[in-house]
């Protein structure tokens, strides 16, 4: 093959736009503190690793367990635990962003008149369409935040944006190996989180792009129906594996605290829509930012064609945000990440459309700063200073200004391991699930002269063992959260207990603090 100018053009964009993801997302990577979520899911990859019986361990909390399998294999090429967990999230979003450019050339490419629709086919306008849907994606707040956190969220678009490429692939090809593919992918990301069933669920929209124009469309129409079927039965086969823990049971109780089962919302269909959907269209226009919106709707207006394949992008945000401003009981901002996704082919669009249609180099400029100027901002507080981000509160408050954060357990871990060189010692946390005790075990578990004892609730005075201890060895305490029982606020030790401060960190900008004290005997 003769590479031409345009090759080396679409290889160099190609190379450009990796090399500015990954600089996005692995500069300063570890500045985050550790959040309680990201310790949880790391400290169960290692006992996984360790013991094969507890391949399923995420199950124990209702989650699904590929990314916890993911983290598993990261764990053997870095050291650091944390950056092995996040280090899953980055390559899950290069695959996002790999992903974006075969939807954004995909979605809006032409059917060949009187010729079999090709799987791959590429052409400069469409392929540039592409192209900006990955770079819409490596500047986008909302991926950069999540992909650079060991939590499950940026394998849930990942598996979301290969999936919705899949299916409109398949509504054009109708191809058997398409639909197996699909169902594989479909199937894997029910592994990751049951949210994936929505990708199912949207099947039906694909028939605004169905070729009704063809012959033969009865055929063709049992033949797509048939193919779906397949997709769905492969999917939820795959999914069935985890049937074989005896956890299976938890993920519909744990499903049940963040979503109303409809035999509880029929009582009361509507008591939280308000609310709900106030709080989703807040993260919606902070993540998504309002230039990025007004490109979405301008994107059916700069340029009318292919309205259906927009309006198909369109329903498969509109449907899951939808269910779960109606269906929600306990929702965070990363639960959209996924459904924000299949709008950035939409964004693309209109920015292409309009540097077509302006010649003028300043207009075309001011275009691509309103495009992408407040995403820039944002990225630039993400990386270098998190705490003043412009992106949700609800986010703020959880990863870095609130007592979930975990600022100073690395700095603990250290002087931990200081005190530990040549005596033994023991250290009491605060929390027996989460931040605490999963942060210190993560890098303290293996070392013969820490022992570390998870405590809840805190009361007002010491347990006995506690003060035992103390007369025997160097004894810490790790306070984190508040304590209702005892009146005390996050970082600080209940009235009765005897210690000094040794170590004191704060959240961010909140009030909270990370504090380990010395009991004294």
């Amino acid at each position: 093959m003769r590479i031409t100018r345009n090759h080396l053009l679409f290889l160099g964009a190609i190379i450009a736009i990796i090399a500015v993801y990954l600089l996005l997302r692995l500069y300063n990577i570890l500045n985050l503190p550790l959040f309680t979520d990201e310790a949880i899911y790391i400290r169960w990859a290692q006992i996984a690793k360790q013991d094969a019986s507890w391949r399923f361990i995420a199950l124990v909390d209702g989650k699904g367990p590929s990314f916890v399998w993911a983290e598993m294999l990261t764990l053997k090429l870095f050291k650091d635990p944390l950056l092995a967990g996040r280090m899953v999230s980055v390559v899950t979003g290069l695959f996002t962003t790999i992903g974006l450019f075969f939807l954004g050339n995909e979605v809006f490419r032409e059917r060949p008149k009187g010729k079999e629709y090709p799987v791959f086919a590429f052409t400069k306008p469409t392929v540039t369409l592409g192209l900006l849907s990955s770079l819409v994606y490596v500047l986008y707040p909302f991926g950069l935040v999540y992909d650079r956190m060991a939590l499950y969220d940026s394998m849930v678009g990942m598996f979301a944006v290969w999936s919705l490429y899949l299916l409109f692939l398949l509504v054009r090809t109708l191809r058997l190996d398409v639909a197996l593919i699909t169902g594989i992918v479909a199937g894997a990301g029910l592994l990751t989180k049951v949210n994936a069933t929505f990708s199912l669920y949207s099947i039906p929209f694909l028939l605004l792009i169905f070729d009704w124009k063809q012959k033969h469309i009865k055929s063709r129409l049992l033949k797509f129906v048939g193919l779906s079927l397949l997709i769905a039965i492969m999917a939820f086969g795959i999914y069935s594996m985890l049937r074989l823990s005896p956890f299976y049971h938890i993920i519909g109780e744990k499903t049940a605290l963040f979503v109303y089962p409809f035999g509880e919302w029929i009582h009361h269909p509507f008591t939280y829509l308000i609310s709900n959907a106030s709080a989703l269209i807040n993260w919606f226009m902070v993540y998504v930012s309002v230039p990025a919106v007004i490109l979405i709707l301008a994107s059916f207006v700069v340029n009318k064609k292919n309205f259906f394949e927009k309006a198909v992008l369109l329903l498969w945000f509109l449907f899951p945000i939808s269910a779960l401003a109606v269906f929600g009981k306990l929702i965070y901002p990363r639960f959209i990440l996924f459904m924000t996704l299949s709008l950035i082919p939409l964004i693309a669009y209109s920015v292409y459309n309009l540097i077509l249609k302006y010649k003028n180099n300043l207009i075309r400029v001011l275009i691509i700063l309103f495009a992408f100027g407040m995403y820039i901002y944002a990225d630039y507080f993400i990386i270098f200073s998190f705490p003043y981000a412009p992106i949700p509160g609800a986010d703020l408050g959880q990863y870095v200004n609130g007592w979930s954060a975990g600022n100073g357990v690395k700095q603990s871990v250290a002087y931990f391991n200081e005190q530990a060189k040549d005596k033994k010692i023991y250290i009491v946390t605060e929390g027996t699930f989460g931040l605490m005790p999963y942060g210190l075990e993560m890098y303290l578990v293996n070392n013969p002269n820490i022992k570390i004892q998870a405590l809840w609730p805190i009361n007002d005075n010491p347990p006995k063992e506690v003060t035992d201890m103390a007369k025997k060895m160097p004894t810490y305490a790790v306070f984190y959260q508040p304590c209702p029982s005892c009146g005390t606020e996050g970082g600080k030790m209940p009235p009765l207990w005897r210690g000094e401060k040794v170590l004191s960190f704060e959240q961010g900008i909140g009030n909270s603090f990370y504090s380990v004290y010395k009991i004294l005997p």
